[in-house]
């Protein structure tokens, strides 16, 4: 087996990948990083050797290391072009990138583990808080992204009626707004796009859940 993917059951970066790589059809290697266990897998020497910044999704094809979740997506479409999870057009694939990074960089960065830590231990941040603080933070930019998916692009999928990666962003995000406790009833068009999503098995198989390291209780 080729791919191996550095992955952990609850990073939503690594279920990115995981989305892509079953839309794809892809066989891979999992291997789980805990990010909680012993102070953090990914903290530990023998993992930054993989990672440098001890960050989750990490791929290898054939010992050619890819790291940060865009750069894998990006990197399986050149590398692995079909099933296409992009538009053939350049407006198209501006508009899908444009979806990506809506969740990629202005969302998931400030409800990232070690942000939620930091807040913690540098301004005694309890666990309300922290939940306030991620409610806060993924509302204001499903905010925009549920105006962006009204322009008239969206149909099935959150671009025309395929799967992007634009949906294995969105997914996974989702999957942390229901985590938090975000209201989603503002949000139809998220809504229907990630049930169209969830409806097939490549984006079920995905899941948190249904990782082998996933907790028995989860």
């Amino acid at each position: 087996m080729s791919l191996i993917l550095y992955t952990y059951w609850r990073s939503s970066a690594a279920y990115r990948i995981r989305i892509v790589l079953n839309l794809k059809g892809l066989p891979y290697e999992a291997r789980p990083v805990s990010l909680i266990e012993d102070g953090g897998a990914h903290l530990k020497e023998s993992y930054r050797a993989v990672s440098p910044q001890a960050q989750l999704p990490t791929l290898v094809d054939e010992g050619q290391i890819v790291r940060q979740s865009v750069s894998i997506m990006e990197y399986l479409e050149e590398t692995r072009p079909s099933p296409p999870l992009m538009p053939a057009d350049a407006r198209g694939r501006a508009k899908v990138r444009e979806l990506v990074l809506a969740v990629a960089t202005d969302i998931h960065p400030l409800g990232n583990l070690r942000v939620l830590k930091a807040i913690e231990a540098g301004f005694g941040a309890d666990q309300a808080a922290k939940e306030a603080w991620s409610r806060r933070w993924i509302a204001n930019g499903f905010d925009g992204i549920e105006k962006l998916l009204a322009d008239g692009t969206a149909g099935r999928f959150s671009f025309g009626d395929t799967p992007t990666l634009a949906d294995a962003c969105l997914v996974p995000q989702y999957y942390n707004a229901v985590r938090w406790g975000v209201d989603l009833a503002p949000y139809p068009t998220i809504r229907r796009v990630v049930e169209a999503c969830n409806a097939m098995e490549a984006f079920r198989k995905a899941a948190p859940e249904a990782q082998p390291d996933a907790p028995a209780s989860a």
